[in-house]
């Protein structure tokens, strides 16, 4: 029993994955046929690589709604590390953007989206470094996990193990790949996992050959598939498919045209035997590779050849007599996968549609939240409601028969279970390394989001027989522009605390306000909230009194903190905002994630900022800054002290560009705008005329225009991903590494993620470079930064990651751009 149990437990977790926030599944007669198809197919495949992008979508789709296999895509990161053209989002909170990306991707190819703990850590060379960062045998027992789950019958890797991969992350991809098709049917490997799940031996690994990059790693000696088809119950050819599955990833600017016609894929065998004919050669992929399975797939044959278009409903029958079959088999993977999938298919068949809300769009533990349960039959199938629990609220019906037609509201009140947790990703809820994600529940590795916090159980009887339908609760409003929005219900702590700036540097000892904006998520709140310092700070203020009455009440506190010491000081330290309220004490702010491509994201990172105490001068006070994919650069000058203007069309066409001691421009601006060929030259007048323009990185292609300064150079794909790579000084004495601040070794410690990248190369001799770094074992980069002398001013091109080391609130970081874009008067 207790096997059964773990087992259903393991099958059912990967079943909900792709399903979780989302509205009741909406299915037309030719989505109903292309599903009773695929009900009559047991084969799976799981493709692997290394990030969100990373995946062939036009293989995905072709192998999950032509071949009608189960599908899934495991990506060992999130994309935490990539660059954003959306937005300004980094790091983990990209990871969240990029994690919803991928899910909006798969509902458009119809495979399945799984991960691993491992964190994008930025671009990598080699596997050797990937693994230095990386827990190469926790990565590995992830991707086992899910294997395991899965139960693929063919793996398929994206990349090989070898440098034809071009990242280091794709290469580990690989030979993680490779490691777990053998450790997972390995019962000496990872046994703890055999509490829920049994060894798993895959048929054969393939590397799905490519292309691209430089590389053509295909032969006509290839196994090959054409994967071009049409799909005439989707309406779409597998290239159309691949491409609105690939134009998800919008963070990524991969939005691509629409391909049609006949298209090989390519496939080379790593472990196994090589296939012939098809990918799942020697694989039984009909209902007699399983025990009594042969009977169900001649009745699931005789449904597909009865079904009618015009009336689904009519195959109810025999569904319900398929299910009954299902269920009499012994457990096991096909058996508890086909028998949710034909439940699907009777609530589709039998136009069963049902939602579950709240009525709010926050709830907190322990406080009540009111609801209702919709539901609506609209076929003429005898449907009753039996029961419904509502979260922690169960209710049951002695006659509650669903007329056709006819929307049934059932409305709820219910309190909120005092454990239920709050809506934080469940890999962000506890702090992590650099490399991997902390996972405190193993259970939920594999999971793309978390398992809704309050669902509705509705059991209904169709035509006699019992069936159950899970949904999450969710919210629901109408907005005058986008009409019916759906949006993830957020459970809260009681009353959270968002700071203004996340962080402060001081460059004297002078106090500077701290903004604390308190926000009432639930019922009537009050007390006092005070800040943790660390030590060589102080606050003027030992604690502040708060009250907030109703929901959605925010009032703002004002704190003043100093450091102790500046001068000669560099350092970069932590604070937290502790709000203690009736015995309770809470320490979580926030975050809001909105873009209209995917669900919005709330978490609740813990309310705290950093404190930088940086030894600083700079003259000039005044900056334009004109924006470019996203970044926080022009907010982090704000803090030590400048005006910073963003500048318009208007402003950098028509205004007076004199009036600024330097301007900025944002990263990747020359790859995303346009508007910059006419730009460009007005700002080489301004330099000219005695100007600092400082150009932050961008990639090497596509660019908008080639010359993006005054004299020739190049961009390349050079970078050094090592943040603790030395670097020499070439130019020790010039005045930009001595004024206003003396730039020494020190100020290049305590970067994070990497030293810089896309470095410049072939420069005009009219450039001096200033610095020189490599990673380990390679020949030493100068192309970090440049700068040259153009009529009166000072022209600067950076590739170092400013973008990541002044929003971390990095020291040296500081001083080194200041130093970029002050010049003497």
């Amino acid at each position: 029993m207790v096997k059964s149990i773990c087992l259903a437990i393991a099958t059912g977790m990967l079943a909900a994955i792709t399903a979780m926030g989302q509205p009741s599944p909406v299915n037309n007669s030719a989505s109903i046929a292309l599903k009773l198809k695929k009900l009559d197919t047991l084969g799976s495949v799981l493709y692997m690589a290394a990030h969100p992008d990373d995946e062939n979508t036009r293989l995905l789709g072709y192998l999950a709604n032509e071949k009608l296999y189960r599908t899934g895509y495991l990506s060992l990161t999130r994309g935490d590390g990539g660059q954003n053209l959306i937005g300004n989002e980094q790091g983990e909170l990209l990871g969240l953007i990029r994690t919803q990306e991928l899910l909006a991707a798969r509902r458009v190819d119809g495979a399945e989206q799984f991960f691993t703990r491992a964190l994008d850590f930025g671009f990598s060379k080699n596997p050797a470094e990937t693994f230095t960062i990386w827990n190469r045998e926790q990565i590995l027992a992830d991707a086992v996990w899910i294997i395991r789950k899965f139960q693929p019958d063919v793996i398929v890797c994206r990349f090989p193990a070898d440098s034809r991969a071009g990242h280091g992350h794709h290469t580990a991809s690989a030979m993680i790949a490779a490691e777990a098709f053998d450790a997972a049917a390995d019962p000496n490997r990872f046994p703890e996992q055999l509490k829920y799940v049994k060894p798993w031996k895959v048929k054969r690994l393939l590397w799905n050959t490519f292309n691209f990059g430089g590389f053509n790693t295909t032969s006509e000696d290839q196994f090959k598939l054409d994967v071009g088809a049409f799909n005439y119950l989707l309406g779409k050819g597998y290239g159309e498919i691949a491409a609105e599955s690939r134009s998800q990833h919008k963070s990524q600017g991969f939005g691509v045209a629409a391909a049609r016609g006949s298209s090989m894929e390519y496939f080379t065998t790593i472990k196994g035997d090589t296939p012939q004919k098809s990918l799942l050669d020697g694989i039984n992929t009909t209902w007699s590779r399983i025990e009594g399975g042969k009977a169900i797939g001649e009745m699931i044959d005789k449904a597909r050849a009865a079904y009618k278009l015009d009336d689904p409903a009519a195959t109810v029958p025999a569904l319900l007599q398929i299910r009954k079959a299902i269920q009499a088999l012994p457990e096991g993977y096909w058996r508890n996968q086909k028998l949710q999938e034909t439940e699907q298919l009777i609530l589709a068949c039998a136009g069963i549609w049902a939602e579950a809300y709240s009525n709010n769009e926050v709830v907190v533990p322990g406080q009540t939240m009111q609801g209702s349960v919709q539901v609506i039959c609209n076929s003429s199938i005898p449907v009753q409601i039996q029961s419904l629990s509502f979260g922690s609220k169960d209710t049951s019906f002695a006659q509650n028969k669903l007329d056709f037609n006819q929307l049934k509201n059932i409305p709820i009140t219910m309190q909120v279970p005092d454990n239920t947790p709050i809506s934080e990703p469940y890999w962000l809820r506890a702090a992590h390394g650099v490399g991997e994600y902390t996972i405190q529940d193993p259970l939920l590795v594999g999971h793309p989001e978390n398992i809704p916090g309050i669902q509705a159980t509705i059991r209904l009887k169709i035509k006699g027989e019992d069936l159950t339908i899970a949904r999450p609760v969710q919210y629901k409003h109408t907005d005058p522009v986008k009409g019916e929005v759906y949006a993830p219900l957020i459970i809260a702590p009681p009353v959270v605390a968002n700071l203004a700036n996340n962080v402060f540097v001081f460059t004297s000892t002078t106090p500077q306000p701290v903004q604390v904006k308190l926000r009432n998520m639930g019922n009537a709140t009050g007390g006092r909230v005070k800040l943790q310092l660390p030590s060589g700070f102080s606050s003027q203020e030992t604690s502040l009194p708060f009250e907030l009455t109703n929901r959605g009440d925010e009032t703002t506190l004002l704190f003043h903190i100093a450091p102790a010491k500046v001068e000669g000081s560099n350092r970069t330290d932590t604070f937290k905002v502790i709000i203690e309220d009736d015995g309770h004490t809470y320490a979580q702010g926030i975050q809001t994630i909105s873009y209209d491509h995917i669900p919005t994201i709330t978490l609740f990172p813990d309310a705290a900022g950093r404190l930088v105490t940086v030894d600083l001068q700079h003259n000039g006070r005044k900056l334009g800054y004109i924006d470019g994919a996203g970044d926080l650069v022009a907010a982090s000058l704000q803090q030590v002290g400048y005006e910073v203007t963003h500048l318009t069309e208007k402003d950098i066409m028509n205004g007076d560009l004199s009036q600024y001691d330097a301007i900025i421009t944002g990263v990747r601006v020359y790859n995303i705008n346009p508007r910059i060929k006419y730009w460009q030259p007005r700002l080489m007048e301004y330099v000219k005329n005695g100007g600092t323009l400082l150009v932050q990185y961008n990639v090497n292609g596509p660019l908008q225009i080639n010359d993006l300064g005054p004299y020739p150079f190049s961009l390349s794909r050079d970078r050094v991903t090592d943040e603790k790579a030395e670097v020499s000084f070439l130019k020790p004495e010039d005045g930009i590494m001595n004024y206003p601040n003396k730039i020494t070794q020190q100020d290049f410690e305590g970067w994070i993620q990497e030293r810089g990248l896309y470095f410049t190369t072939n420069a005009d001799a009219k450039y001096e470079a200033l610095f020189s770094m490599h990673d380990k074992g390679e020949a030493p980069l100068q192309g970090s930064t440049i700068v040259a002398k153009y009529g009166k001013g000072r022209y600067v091109y950076t590739s170092l990651a400013f973008f990541r080391e002044l929003p971390a609130g990095v020291p040296g970081a500081y001083r080194i751009f200041v130093n970029l874009i002050s010049t003497k008067k």
